[in-house]
C-alpha cells in the first residue's frame, strides 16, 4: 500500500447518532471501528463515583478502580464517560471498561468535549516533548500512555514504522483514529498493531498483532548513537525493543572499558553498543532466538570482540566466581522480578542475590550497571538490596549515577505506575 492512501473515506463532518443521543460519529463509519465522539458532554454516559474515587483524581492519580466506582449502569464498554460523584458535581472525563478492576481511565479534568481535535490536541503535544528529548534519535517512544495524558495508548516509533498498542477497552475504540490522526500528521510508512499484551485478557480483549495502515514490515533496521540495530516488530519483546534503555546505554559509554559482562543481553543491545570501548564482551542470556538475533546486530556493525553464550545468567555469575574471572563493568539488566505485589520479597531477594555474585567477580575500580524494572521494587528497595550485597560480598561501592527510563517514556509525578525503570552505575572500591 502506498503511503497516501486511506484505508477507509475520510470524514466530512459530524452526524447525529440516533443510538447514543448526545454523541456524535463520522459519516461512513460504524460504532465497532470508531471513536463515539462527545457532542454534548452533558448528555454523555455518566458513572459515579466514591468518595474514596474522588480522593484519587484529587490526588493527581488517573484511574478509578471498580471499587471505588458507586454506579455505571448507563455506561458501554469502552465509553467516553462523565465521572461524577454523588451529587452530580464534575470530576472529568473517563475511558470506561466493563471489564478491568481499572474501571476508569481519567483524560481530562475539564468539560470541553473529547472529540478528534482534543485527541489529535494530545498527539501532537506528545510529539513536540519528543523533538526536544530524543537528541535525533530515530527510535523511541512518541506515545507513552498515562505520561502522556493518553491512558493505554503506546506507539512506539522505529525509524518509518509505528508500533501501537491498545491495552483499555476505550483505547481499542479509538484505534482507527489514532491510526488516522498518525497517518494524517506523521505519513509513517507503516503502523503495526503489537496488541499480544497479556493485560489485554484483563480488558476482556482477544490479542492481536497485525498491520493497521501502510506497508506489512516485519524487521526493520535502526541507528542509535552510531550503531546500528534490527528489531523484529512482530516478533520482539515488548513493541520491538527495548526503548526505555536508549538513555542509560549511552550513559554506560562514559565508563565501559578492558572486560566487559552483560547479562540478560536479550539482542544484544548493551553489548553491541559498548564493544568498541572494550577489549572483550561476554554476553549472555537464556533465549536462543534473543542471541540470533543479537548475533545479527554484531555482524551488522562489524564488531568482532563478543563472544555470545545461552545460559542461565544467575549460574553463570556463580560460575565464573568459583573460576576467579574478574571483568571490569558488569551490566546487569533483568526482566522484572516482581510483576505483582505479592511477589516483591522474594523479587528482593532475587535482587540481592544477583548484585551480590555481579559484584564478587569486578575488579577494583570496575563498573556495575544494575537495574529493576519492576514497579513494585522501588529505587530505595533496589539500593537497599544493592548496599546488603555489597556487604556480603565485602566490597566497597560508590553511587555515581542514579538514572531511570528514558525521557521519552515520562514519569507522571502523581502516577507511581509510570516509574517502573530503576538504573544504578555503580564503582567498586
Amino acid at each position: 500500500m502506498e503511503q497516501n492512501e486511506s484505508t477507509a473515506r475520510r470524514p466530512t463532518g459530524p452526524e447525529l447518532c440516533r443510538e447514543f443521543p448526545g454523541q456524535t460519529r463520522y459519516p461512513g463509519t460504524s460504532p465497532d471501528a470508531t471513536l463515539w465522539y462527545i457532542r454534548d458532554v452533558k448528555n454523555s454516559p455518566a458513572v459515579i463515583i466514591t468518595a474514596r474515587g474522588i480522593e484519587r483524581i484529587s490526588s493527581g492519580h488517573l484511574w478509578i478502580y471498580r471499587a471505588d466506582v458507586a454506579e455505571a449502569s448507563g455506561a458501554a464498554p469502552g465509553d467516553v464517560v462523565r465521572v461524577v460523584d454523588r451529587k452530580r458535581h464534575f470530576w472529568g472525563q473517563a475511558l470506561y471498561s466493563d471489564k478491568s478492576q481499572i474501571a476508569l481511565r481519567l483524560l481530562t479534568r475539564e468539560s470541553r468535549p473529547f472529540d478528534r481535535a482534543f485527541l489529535t490536541e494530545r498527539i501532537l503535544a506528545a510529539a513536540a516533548f519528543r523533538s526536544q528529548v530524543v537528541e535525533g534519535a530515530r527510535a523511541y517512544r512518541l506515545l507513552a500512555a498515562e505520561g502522556d495524558l493518553l491512558p493505554s495508548l503506546i506507539v512506539d516509533r522505529y525509524a518509518e514504522c509505528f508500533v501501537m498498542q491498545t491495552l483499555s477497552q476505550g483505547m481499542e475504540r479509538l484505534k482507527p483514529d489514532v491510526v488516522e490522526i498518525l497517518r494524517e500528521h506523521f505519513a509513517p510508512v507503516s503502523i503495526l498493531e503489537r496488541n499480544d499484551a497479556a493485560v489485554r485478557a484483563l480488558e476482556g480483549l482477544p490479542e492481536r498483532v497485525g498491520i493497521l495502515a501502510g506497508q506489512d514490515v516485519n524487521e526493520v533496521i535502526v541507528e542509535e548513537a552510531g550503531i546500528r540495530f534490527r528489531y523484529d516488530l512482530k516478533g520482539g519483546q515488548k513493541t520491538g525493543g527495548f526503548l526505555d534503555q536508549r538513555e542509560n546505554r549511552a550513559a554506560a559509554k562514559n565508563y565501559a572499558r578492558g572486560r566487559l559482562l552483560d547479562c540478560f543481553t536479550y539482542t544484544g543491545a548493551f553489548a553491541v553498543t559498548l564493544a568498541q570501548q572494550c577489549e572483550s564482551v561476554l554476553a549472555v542470556d537464556i533465549s536462543a532466538d534473543a542471541l540470533k538475533l543479537a548475533r545479527r546486530n554484531q555482524e551488522l556493525n562489524g564488531i568482532s570482540n563478543i563472544e555470545w553464550r545461552e545460559t542461565n545468567c544467575f549460574d553463570l555469575l556463580k560460575a565464573a566466581d568459583q573460576e576467579g574471572q574478574r571483568f571490569d563493568m558488569v551490566i546487569l539488566d533483568p526482566p522484572a522480578f516482581a510483576r505483582q505485589k505479592s511477589s516483591r520479597e522474594p523479587a528482593l531477594r532475587g535482587y540481592k542475590e544477583l548484585n551480590l555474585r555481579a559484584l564478587k567477580i569486578l575488579n577494583p575500580g570496575g563498573y556495575l550497571l544494575t537495574c529493576s524494572c519492576s514497579f513494585h521494587v522501588s529505587e530505595a528497595d533496589l539500593l537497599a538490596a544493592v548496599a546488603s550485597a555489597a556487604l556480603d560480598a565485602h566490597r566497597t561501592v560508590t553511587v555515581v549515577e542514579r538514572r531511570t527510563q528514558s525521557r521519552d517514556h515520562p514519569i507522571l509525578l502523581t502516577v507511581p505506575e509510570t516509574h517502573y525503570l530503576k538504573c544504578l552505575i555503580l564503582r567498586v572500591l
